[in-house]
């Protein structure tokens, strides 16, 4: 896996307090919003979004774009800071020489890019290329956050980019501060419409080497370990013909496997693969009656010639949710969704519960990989055994691929586990804790999704039954705003570090020279 640095050192407590900006280029839309951290582990939150123009991203210059975006930044100030705008201005004119005076109320400012980026320092960072419609080939190779600062610069915003900021990383911080302990967060992962991971490693255990500055006191930093790409090779992922054709079809064959088997993204996609494969076996009868006799609405099953089954990526993600969800004798409501999602009316129960099966299988089979990702993270910390020394050494592929393997241990089983463990009433001491953020549609909105991760994370020899009942998984909501706000505290931090320390140079620069002048005189 990549595992980029990303500079930041420390993750929230909870006690942290100030107010920052945000801003976040997804996609299609820029937002902008300011945090008020109240330093109670809660927060406010104000926002606003507006949709980038297509012109501009596909402009000429990336001057353009960023020129766009600070003029948002300017426009939510007015609208939400006004006193504070105000008052810069005011000051800013009393000035003797703006470029060299020292303004207390800057906003700093946690810039989530959602793009390809190759990080060097907290808020440096050069773009790799572009993805999701956009094309400014001179932006290609520059530093997104001094893009951005040069044009806020021209605007005269008190605002500075002290962040660039990964969503993932976002989820952590954004997690540790509204959940502290006394352990702090592990992990932030997302389980949406993509997959990815981060967490918080010795500094130690870094081996690259890093071109920016950071602050090296905690002896720690977040790692982002872009676990999608994650055995790309398919060494040790579990495949099928399914998996294979999606690949085969999709606009980066090859790359990231990992995230090709969990995200939302894709799933869809892999059900309607299988679904169309079985389609076309004579000897299945799915979505296909011999005569109204052998359905039990009394009809045939007709399959809509634009229907989503005979459409590439067209099969959204959210009907594997209405299948798991949908317990009823007739799966009334599975029925209907197949009839609005796929185009297929008259669905037979069979066709139903087949449906409902596959679905089912695909989704667990997420869930349980994502378990894994996050098994993978708490083993090598050592975070559930902190007593011990260093952390488990590699293991070799035919030993990951029987731990994989060992993932299908029966439901049965790992039911009876859960009764007896809950019969038990074992209680956790809060200082044993592994506490880990997720966000994502998936996490979030699955039927059981986490209890799929948890069979998988139950059945890691290394954590057991023991081990998964001291992790707690809870929604981290607002990365790229919290998040990216917190982590602009950081900066800041290290910012004023870093002014310290210039400003007693500086001192003992003006000391040594009186001293000079003194011997001298």
């Amino acid at each position: 896996m990549s595992q980029i640095p990303t500079y930041v050192t420390g993750v929230p407590n909870g006690t942290e307090k100030g107010l920052y900006l945000a801003v976040d280029l997804g996609g299609t839309n820029f937002r902008v919003c300011s945090i008020q951290l109240n330093g109670d582990t809660t927060f406010n939150l104000i926002q606003s979004k507006v949709a980038i123009p297509k012109e501009l991203m596909v402009a000429k210059t990336a001057k353009e774009l960023f020129a766009f975006l600070a003029k948002q930044i300017e426009l939510f100030l007015k609208t939400h800071h006004e006193d504070r705008f105000a008052a810069h201005i005011r000051r800013r004119q009393t000035a003797s020489t703006p470029e060299g005076y020292r303004d207390e109320h800057i906003f700093r400012l946690g810039f989530t890019f959602s793009f390809p980026i190759h990080q060097i320092g907290i808020n440096r960072g050069t773009l790799m290329r572009w993805t999701k419609g956009f094309d400014i080939p001179d932006a290609v190779g520059q530093d997104v956050c001094a893009l951005l600062q040069k044009e806020i610069d021209a605007l005269h915003l008190p605002v500075r980019v002290a962040a660039l900021v990964n969503d993932t990383v976002g989820t952590l911080m954004a997690r540790s501060y509204t959940s502290p302990g006394k352990t702090g967060t592990l992990l932030g992962a997302i389980f949406g419409t993509g997959t990815n991971g981060a967490y918080v490693e010795k500094l130690s255990a870094v081996t690259k080497s890093m071109e920016g500055d950071f602050d090296k006191s905690t002896g720690e930093m977040v790692i982002n370990t872009e676990w999608g790409s994650f055995d790309n090779n398919l060494k040790v992922l579990p495949t099928t013909p399914y998996d294979a054709q999606l690949d085969r079809d999709s606009v980066n064959p090859g790359i990231q496997m990992f995230e090709k088997r969990i995200s939302g993204m894709f799933l869809g996609e892999i059900l309607r693969i299988a679904l169309t494969t079985m389609m076309k076996k004579p000897d299945v009868s799915l979505f296909a009656d011999a005569n109204s006799s052998h359905n039990d609405y009394r009809s045939t099953t007709t399959i809509d010639e634009t229907s989503c089954l005979f459409t590439q990526w067209a099969v959204d993600s959210s009907i594997l949710s209405i299948a798991e969800a949908d317990n009823s004798v007739g799966l009334r409501a599975l029925r209907q969704e197949i009839e609005k999602s796929l185009g297929v009316s008259a669905a037979s129960i069979e066709d139903a519960q087949a449906v409902k099966e596959i679905a089912h299988a695909v989704a667990k089979r997420a869930a349980r990989l994502s378990g894994a990702a996050i098994g993978a993270i708490v083993i090598h910390t050592g975070r559930l055994n902190p007593g011990a020394s260093g952390v488990p050494g590699p293991k070799s592929a035919a030993a990951i691929t029987e731990d994989i393997k060992n993932l299908k241990i029966s439901e049965a089983v790992s039911a009876t586990a859960n009764k007896l463990a809950d019969t038990a009433g074992l209680a956790v001491n809060e200082d044993e804790i592994v506490d880990i953020g997720v966000d994502g549609s998936l996490v979030e909105f699955y039927p059981g999704f986490e209890d799929y991760m948890r069979d998988a994370l139950r059945i890691l020899p290394e954590i057991g039954a023991a081990g998964e009942r001291r992790i707690r998984i809870g929604i981290a909501k607002d990365g790229s705003g919290v998040g990216a706000a917190l982590i602009a505290l950081v900066a800041a931090k290290m910012e004023a570090k870093q002014d310290y320390l210039g400003d007693l140079r500086a001192r003992l620069a003006e000391v040594g020279e009186e001293e000079n002048e003194s011997a001298t005189s």
